[in-house]
């Protein structure tokens, strides 16, 4: 069994910086893809960034990119979120997602295990 708990989250104001991490449990950490996701309230949940460990490709939405930062500590199993230059719109729960080899990785039903969430609330 796989288990992600994220922790970071939190009140920013806009322009600030927050950083998300997720420990995971089970498997090799460096054998799997962990990336995040957002669901802001009233929206549909959506991709925000991943790496394949396997590959050591990475992934970022157009709506995040040159202000997030994904990486990982292979030997905590965990791995990061840096958000910088934040907005009002970056406001959301943020999930840690896991998975073998997900395909296409933005989609959500390409990710098996996801942790429970962790608050990000950015004010104007």
């Amino acid at each position: 069994q796989v288990q992600l708990v994220e922790s970071g989250g939190g009140l920013v104001q806009a322009g600030g910086s927050l950083r998300l991490s997720c420990a995971a449990s089970g498997r090799t950490f460096s054998s799997y893809a962990m990336g995040w996701f957002r669901q802001a309230p009233g929206k549909e949940r959506e991709f925000v960034a991943a790496v394949n460990w396997r590959g050591g490709s990475v992934h970022y939405a157009d709506s995040v990119k040159g202000r997030f930062t994904i990486s990982g500590d292979s030997a905590k199993n965990t791995v990061y979120l840096r958000m910088n230059s934040l907005k009002p719109v970056d406001t959301a729960v943020y999930y840690c997602v896991r998975d073998a080899d997900p395909s296409p990785y933005y989609s959500d039903y390409a990710w098996d295990y996801w942790g429970q969430g962790t608050q990000v609330t950015v004010s104007s």
